[in-house]
């Protein structure tokens, strides 16, 4: 496990949440710029193909660090795991329904807008769906500390394979992604044994294996055989290694450290991307500057991942903090040496 010395956080860690943050915003992005154009953009492809890894790896990075926290106390524990992320959940569903309310009421009536608001509640809204998931992956991995490590795994592995496809987003989520989660509690000291062996390896293993994994991941994704009971499941758990493979080769190279900062503010990114992208997007389309679906897209990937960023530095010493900071108020064990507030992150 490489540590970084000046920040305390493990760099491929960071590396390999970036590439996912940045995979999830290029795909809201692209399906958004040709949902609205009507038209499919050459970057489809590309999101297709990460498709089978981008959301397990991100849920299997999630839990690599539990196993250090899962033994506090319920109170602690609920207050970091659970009223976090439910803190941010609210308070970024507000706004979002604050931003577009407006045009929702006109077109659809104030009672409709103010029931989809509530029903955010419990069938969360698009972009937030994978923090409103975190708080219940969290609480499910507390109650099953005590049962065999094995017994939930496969519980949570057929769950995958069968696959559940009920309409309610909590459920469906919860079957098809929490087996990635709990690999990432129960599995990370071996997750970081694979990591340093991929660190001591030679360039020319790492990269050809990377090669091979990619041709074989475009085949079964173009062939449409990656969303079959198994293969899904194989593909998720190749593709997440592949991902943590890519992110120490980048740390060896200690290359791209943009990548390696929007994995540390990941967070910070997946709660607000959404404001950028839909102004960029509208900008974009309504000038019509450029009317090639894959260079919006790309541009407007580039506002959803910066977007937040620089506002995250504008407001980080401001009142406004409390928009990736949460207040003491809303703690339930106040902690006195962060002065009550604790910077969102994923980690």
């Amino acid at each position: 496990m490489t540590q970084n010395t000046t920040t305390g956080r493990i760099d491929w860690v960071d590396y390999g949440k970036g590439i996912c943050i940045i995979l999830v915003v290029m795909m809201h992005s692209t399906l958004g710029v040709e949902r609205t154009l009507g038209t499919e953009s050459w970057l489809h492809g590309f999101i297709d193909w990460a498709r089978p890894f981008r959301m397990p790896d991100f849920f299997l990075i999630a839990g690599l660090f539990l196993a250090a926290r899962i033994k506090r106390p319920w109170r602690s524990y609920l207050d970091t795991k659970v009223v976090h992320f439910a803190y941010f959940y609210v308070l970024w569903l507000t706004i979002s329904f604050a931003l577009k309310g407006p045009g929702m009421v006109s077109s659809q009536g104030l009672e409709h807008t103010a029931l989809s608001y509530l029903i955010s509640f419990i069938d969360p809204l698009g972009t937030l769906w994978f923090i409103y998931m975190l708080g219940i992956f969290f609480v499910v991995a507390k109650l099953a500390e005590r049962l065999p490590a094995w017994s939930v795994w496969l519980v949570a592995a057929v769950l995958e394979m069968a696959p559940v496809h009920t309409g309610y987003l909590v459920i469906d989520e919860f079957a098809g992604r929490f087996v990635y989660f709990y690999s990432g509690y129960v599995l990370a000291p071996w997750i970081f044994q694979f990591a340093d062996m991929v660190r001591k390896a030679s360039w020319a293993v790492v990269v050809n294996a990377l090669t091979i994994w990619a041709v074989v991941n475009a085949w079964f994704v173009f062939n449409g055989y990656a969303t079959l009971p198994v293969l899904s499941l194989a593909l998720g758990f190749i593709g997440a290694a592949a991902v943590v493979a890519a992110a120490v080769m980048l740390t060896r190279m200690n290359i791209l450290a943009g990548i390696r900062y929007c994995g540390a503010q990941s967070l910070v990114i997946y709660l607000s991307f959404f404001v950028f992208m839909a102004v960029s997007r509208a900008v974009l389309i309504k000038t019509g500057i450029i009317t090639d679906a894959g260079l919006i897209s790309l541009i407007v990937t580039a506002a959803g991942v910066i977007g937040p960023l620089v506002l995250h530095a504008m407001v980080r010493n401001t009142p406004a903090k409390y928009l990736f900071v949460r207040p003491a108020m809303f703690r339930l064990k106040p902690d006195a040496q962060a002065g009550g507030s604790k910077i969102a992150t994923t980690g």
